[in-house]
């Protein structure tokens, strides 16, 4: 009798834990999030950390203060001030580009000048009204677009900085307190301490590789195309650079979003010493970097197979969006060592099929 009611009241405990636990979990889903990259950013600067909390002689509190607050002068303010100059540029580009486009529009021999260039223009001519009608329609469906992002780019900055400010809050106490944070989970997970060790660093590893690479490789296109914008005259070059280097986490298609269009204006103007440089410059250097330098990057520090790290960004943005790209990558390194674990435990009830080469 008392063994079934240990039973029952251990079943009771089970379903209150994952009720009370998804309750939890739902209530502070905005702030997911927010929590997960303090986690990340403080692993990052765990070394910082220490190593301030010795110079100042264990007062964790003064040195937690001290790494947020470097943090904030040395990355947010120059961010920042990066993004009030997009901002700019943004403005200027979109009061220039509509009525560019209205008054390419509303002018027939202009429109008639860049057809003329554009191979058998004969066949394309009986359908130039049709043409001017459908251009009109896309003046108007980009006059929207501007608009409307404007007003998401404003919700979208103050749900940032709210993120921000809890993301700051939340590294402060784990900073502090993360290793007593950390050790009390590891306590409820039912598995060996060498196997959560294995499990800790790979998470690690992998978060500060995908990192590295993603802010590597879209400051290196971003500038590289940039330049080239710069180069071919295009206005607000800082803003369409920036703007690509946010594209160049896109698998595939990439700062190619902005640039190709941009090629097709060229050459239509007759600028063809700008489509030869947006060609070699965005084409041909900055859109193989993505290729070249992504698996390498996480790959070679986290051991990973170039294909499990191009599923993992290919997956984590289709699921969790922009931020996709560094927690993809992570939750494919965790499949891969939960498997590794596996492995080890249950080998004794796994058939022998040789010795198998583990890196993955």
């Amino acid at each position: 009798m008392q063994v079934k009611n240990s039973r029952i009241n251990k079943i009771v405990l089970l379903v209150l834990v994952v009720a009370i636990s998804a309750l939890f979990l739902t209530m502070v889903r905005q702030f997911l999030m927010a929590i997960f990259m303090a986690g990340l950013f403080s692993a990052m600067v765990n070394p910082l950390h220490k190593w301030l909390t010795v110079r100042l002689r264990g007062r964790e509190n003064l040195a937690s203060i001290l790494t947020i607050a470097g943090i904030v002068f040395l990355v947010l303010l120059p961010l920042s001030f990066l993004v009030g100059v997009i901002a700019a540029q943004a403005v200027h580009v979109g009061q220039s580009v509509t009525p560019w486009l209205e008054s390419f529009i509303k002018e027939p021999s202009t429109v008639t000048g860049y057809l003329e260039k554009i191979p058998y223009y004969e066949e394309i001519l009986p359908y130039r009204d049709m043409i001017l009608q459908k251009a009109g329609q896309a003046v108007g469906i980009i006059s929207n677009f501007l608009i409307d992002s404007l007003t998401s780019m404003t919700k979208m900055t103050l749900n940032a900085l709210l993120n921000l400010v809890i993301m700051l809050y939340v590294m402060f106490y784990f900073l502090t307190t993360g290793d007593v944070l950390l050790k009390k989970i590891l306590y409820y997970l039912p598995l060996a301490h060498r196997d959560e060790e294995r499990l800790l660093h790979r998470f690690t590893s992998v978060a500060g590789a995908t990192m590295k690479s993603t802010l590597i490789i879209g400051i290196l296109q971003g500038g590289l195309c940039g330049f080239a914008f710069y180069l071919a005259g295009i206005q607000g070059a800082v803003f369409w650079g920036s703007v690509m280097a946010v594209m160049s986490v896109v698998p595939a298609v990439g700062t190619a979003i902005i640039w190709f269009p941009a090629l097709i204006v060229l050459a239509l103007a007759g600028d063809f010493s700008g489509v030869l440089l947006l060609i070699i410059i965005c084409g041909a250097i900055a859109g193989n970097l993505d290729n070249l330098l992504r698996p390498r990057l996480v790959g070679k520090d986290t051991e990973m197979h170039d294909l499990f790290v191009l599923f993992g960004t290919l997956g984590g943005l289709t699921l969790f969006g922009i931020l996709g790209i560094i927690i993809g990558p992570i939750i494919s390194a965790l499949f891969i060592t939960i498997w590794e674990i596996y492995g080890d435990v249950f080998q004794d009830y796994l058939p022998d099929v040789g010795r198998i080469n583990r890196k993955s």
